[in-house]
Formats: C-alpha cells, structure tokens, sequence
C-alpha cells in the first residue's frame, strides 16, 4: 500500500507541472503571444467597428490586408511578429497573428513599430497613449503617419492589449 501512495503522489506531482507548464504565458511578442494578441483585437469593438468606420481598413495597398509588425526593440536578436486585418464580414478582423511573413511593408498602408520593453509595458498599462509615446520618441513608429493620427483612439486601444494579452516579458522572444 506504501507503493501506492509514493506512486500517487508522483503522478499527482507530474500532473502539478504540466498544469503549470500550461498555464505558463508565452512570451511577449513572440509567435504564440502575436496569435493571442490577433484574438484579442478581434474581440474589442473599437479595432473591429471603427477602423471600418474611419475607412482605415479600405488603405491595404490592393493586398486585401494591412500587415502591422512589431518588436521590443531591446530584444535585436529577436525577430518581428504581425498581424494582418482584412475587412471581414463587414469588421476589421484580425485573419492572421505570428511571424513576420509580409517581407515588404507598403509605407502608405502598413506599420511597422517598435519600443523598448519597459515602454511597451507602460503603454499596455495606459500610462500614456500613442500621441504622447511618438512625441517623445517611446515608439517609434512607420507607416501612414496622418492616417494613424486620424485613428487615436483605436490605436490606443491597440496599445492597451499589449497589457491585457499575458506575455512573459522578462525574457526576450
């Protein structure tokens, strides 16, 4: 009987790992991360409602998608990730979240941004939107600049999921 409880303990053990395992948030902005931040933005209203309203999905340079890559910029070893957003069923839904797979962004229609990781999180906190992080130089940013100023309250809501999506930011992608 002795046997049988060291083995139940081992498997309750092994179980307790894997669970955790599980539970372990991927890391901030990595491939998994970039596909959870894709389901994110397709379940907040003001990404998928307004940025149909505003026109802003109709500027996808004939591709039917704007691509939207990002990366901590104090991570140079790691690699972009986008999400593409295709007008889908009269929203702008995010169709497509992981690795970098536009390998030439459209300046007039794509973004392209990047911050150090400490300013990303501070963002995703809400602790200043996109006007105040471009004015001073806390994201830098490239694309149709007059388009996105046309569009800051959808791109602080942008923002705002890099905090709500769990990442591991301690360790670079």
């Amino acid at each position: 009987m002795h046997l049988h409880l060291k083995t139940a303990a081992l498997y309750l053990s092994i179980g307790a790992a894997a669970s955790t395992l599980a539970q372990t948030p991927s890391v901030a902005m990595s491939e998994p991360w970039a596909k959870a931040m894709c389901e994110a933005w397709n379940g907040d209203a003001t990404l998928t409602v307004k940025l149909v309203e505003s026109d802003w999905i109709k500027n996808d340079g004939g591709r039917g998608y704007k691509a939207m890559q990002i990366y901590r910029a104090d991570c140079p070893k790691s690699a972009r990730i986008e999400m593409q957003v295709a007008l889908k069923d009269s929203k702008a839904t995010c169709t497509y979240g992981g690795a970098s797979k536009t390998a030439t962004l459209d300046s007039g229609a794509d973004y392209l941004m990047w911050a150090d990781t400490a300013r990303w999180r501070e963002m995703g906190a809400g602790e200043y939107g996109p006007m105040r992080a471009m004015m001073f130089g806390r994201l830098n940013f490239a694309g149709p600049k007059m388009e996105a100023m046309g569009n800051m309250g959808p791109f602080g809501s942008f923002l705002l999921l890099v905090g709500k999506v769990p990442g591991d930011w301690a360790t670079c992608p």
